[in-house]
């Protein structure tokens, strides 16, 4: 998602990463207790996953994340008047570029003169699912979250 970041900031796309909760907590990463937790979690994430976006906390009790539907891994996309565009409950940076894409094409067409009328789409997208790579992020906040997970989801 950085890169994706960087690709489209020239087109005056921004890109923020809004940190929620731990969403496994384990015995190096507990579940938060305290904003001060909060703000070290998020930097540890930031520096162990190298996040080069803004990172923004999430209030303690999670409202954000429930305003916005409470998605496990979700991504948003606004427009200028903040008006969401595209939603999805997982990030995948191939699903988030398409979007991008199709809509800063909109937007010359727009500029274009050329008569747009809104409608919504529904669609399924897939994403690659590395279960290795998933299993050692979540050995990272401990043995804890790794059985719980194995137990909970097989």
């Amino acid at each position: 998602m950085n890169a994706l970041a960087e690709r489209f900031a020239p087109q005056n796309v921004g890109s923020i990463f809004i940190y929620t909760h731990e969403a496994h907590p384990g015995e190096y990463y507990p579940h938060l207790t305290s904003m001060e937790q909060k703000y070290r979690h998020a930097a540890a994430l930031r520096d162990i996953l190298g996040v080069t976006r803004p990172i923004l906390l999430d209030a303690l009790d999670g409202a954000c994340h429930r305003a916005y539907g409470s998605m496990p891994n979700m991504t948003w996309i606004f427009n200028r008047a903040g008006i969401p565009i595209y939603k999805s409950d997982w990030s995948d940076h191939h699903s988030v570029a398409n979007a991008l894409e199709y809509f800063l094409d909109v937007t010359e067409r727009r500029r274009g003169r050329e008569r747009l009328a809104p409608f919504h789409v529904e669609r399924l997208d897939y994403r690659n699912q590395d279960r290795e790579a998933f299993y050692a992020g979540l050995a990272r906040n401990g043995p804890k979250a790794v059985e719980e997970f194995r137990q909970a989801f097989g």
